[in-house]
């Protein structure tokens, strides 16, 4: 561990904090200076980086526990500096350059993010905001979750839709930060209007719930908050053509820009009971949806993507669509009957539906590979939930995935590579929301599974295909109580 701190007279040289120091080994030592007049923080800051497994920068903290909120405004001293440079509120274990940490940050371009490290010595991810240089930005513990909120200019505090959950163990370092990720220099950040508030920790379920649609790349595996409301929301899809989402919340389906913005409700006449079953053809004309407002179960419709009044597909219930044929002729579904979920499939335009999986238990999530040839699906029929396949008649069923996680809803990507998936904890039953849970990435032949995001979710994550059309980033939705 590498750390140097200037400890403080016992006057108000550092307000509302205890200590200084830099973190790791910066080339120039950083400071921190406290104008009591005005309440500001001057923060100069060294070092490489904030990032992978190691940090180097200048953080001036106090020791808490418990539930607490740091804010404050933040503003770069002088133009120029890198791109990546970083100035921000933060909360670690220790002060070891490795230790666990969440922090939010604002980058020198104005990139705004939530930053994490699990372990000690593990590497950083982050879940970028959707708003760039805010005004003022608030780091808030609530139990093991942190959430990171942002106020746009001439406006007020509101969540970002970023948050995380590390358990940390009390007492935590809590306090300012500046890395100039250029050794080589000094950057100087002001921190003001800083603010600490310690909260009573709430044990009780939080009634209110933050849904955050998010993006990941598989390459980076660096996330991106899209959308976040209070509203519940589920399962997005990505359009064929890369331009807008959709998604269900309250029984109705919405579109929204990539880009993010406000969601415009898609007109589906009657069917005002949607869950999160739907999806779109790979034309991007129509648009498969289950719906249970005519007689209670769920049955699958189509509707034109610019909204109508949808078409009946299936007359027995509930069935509960997941995938449409690369050709768009055939649809493929989980439906009950006799008390057995099985995977089906039927014609697009209507008609008898094929039963292809007669196992006893549970067939669900079915999904067409892009060439057509192979339909994936999850079945627990060996004991735990498992990833399987067959060939799109329903012959040739066999076992892809065999872990000790309950494993569910395989979307095959579009280029044909990589199959990416919803895993439970092992003694997790069925598919409940709010479990913690993992977003997995697997290469389409087998071999090894990479975690893509770590979550709060489950129901509602990434039930039906969320891929982009390039096969480069996944949707999903995140959950967290408050």
């Amino acid at each position: 561990m590498t750390f140097s701190a200037t400890v403080p007279a016992q006057d108000t040289a550092l307000g509302l904090f205890e200590q200084q120091g830099d973190v790791g080994s910066p080339a120039h030592a950083g400071s921190a200076q406290y104008d009591s007049s005005r309440q500001t923080y001057l923060v100069a800051g060294g070092g490489e980086n904030m990032w992978l497994t190691n940090d180097a920068f200048h953080f001036v903290w106090k020791k808490m526990s418990g539930d607490f909120s740091l804010a404050a405004n933040i503003a770069w001293i002088g133009a120029g500096g890198n791109a990546h440079r970083k100035a921000g509120l933060i909360i670690r274990q220790s002060l070891a350059p490795d230790s666990p940490y969440v922090d939010a940050v604002v980058h020198g371009d104005g990139l705004t993010s939530l930053q994490f490290r699990d372990a000690s010595g593990g590497p950083t991810r982050e879940i970028q905001a959707n708003l760039t240089r805010p005004s003022r930005l608030r780091l808030e513990r609530q139990g093991d979750t942190v959430f990171m909120s942002l106020a746009p200019e001439g406006g007020a505090l509101q969540p970002s839709g970023c948050s995380y959950r590390i358990p940390f163990k009390d007492p935590v370092y809590v306090g300012l930060a500046v890395c100039a990720h250029d050794n080589g220099v000094l950057e100087k950040a002001q921190f003001s209007n800083v603010q600490i508030a310690s909260s009573q920790a709430q044990t009780a379920l939080r009634p209110g719930l933050h849904c955050s649609l998010e993006i990941v790349p598989i390459g980076s595996k660096d996330r991106k908050a899209i959308y976040h409301t209070t509203n519940p929301i589920e399962a997005p899809n990505w359009s064929p053509d890369g331009k807008f989402f959709l998604f269900n919340g309250q029984g109705r389906i919405y579109r929204l820009p990539v880009a993010g913005g406000v969601p415009e409700l898609v007109d589906t006449a009657f069917a005002n009971r949607c869950n999160n079953d739907h999806g779109l053809s790979p034309d991007g004309t129509q648009l498969a949806i289950s719906d249970q407002s005519q007689g209670g179960k769920s049955l699958i419709y189509t509707v034109p993507i610019a909204g109508g009044t949808p078409r009946k597909i299936t007359t027995l219930g509930p069935s509960y669509w997941h995938g449409w044929s690369p050709d768009g002729q055939t649809l493929t579904y989980c439906a009950e009957r006799n008390g057995e979920f099985d995977i089906y499939t039927i014609p697009a335009t209507g008609g008898a539906e094929k039963r292809l999986t007669a196992s006893p238990g549970l067939d669900d999530g079915p999904e067409y590979t892009a060439d057509g040839q192979y339909i994936y699906f999850n079945s627990d029929r060996t004991g735990t939930m498992q990833i399987w396949r067959m060939k799109a008649d329903g012959s040739q069923p066999e076992q892809v995935t065999s872990d000790e996680r309950n494993n569910w809803f395989p979307h095959p990507s579009p280029d044909g590579k990589w199959i990416v998936f919803l895993s439970y904890e092992k003694g997790v039953k069925g598919h409940p929301a709010e479990q913690i849970v993992q977003i997995r990435l697997m290469p389409i032949g087998g071999r090894e599974i990479q975690v893509l995001a770590r979550l709060f979710g489950g129901q509602g994550t990434i039930n039906v295909p969320s891929w982009s059309p390039d096969s480069r980033q996944v949707a999903f939705v995140s959950y967290e109580r408050y």
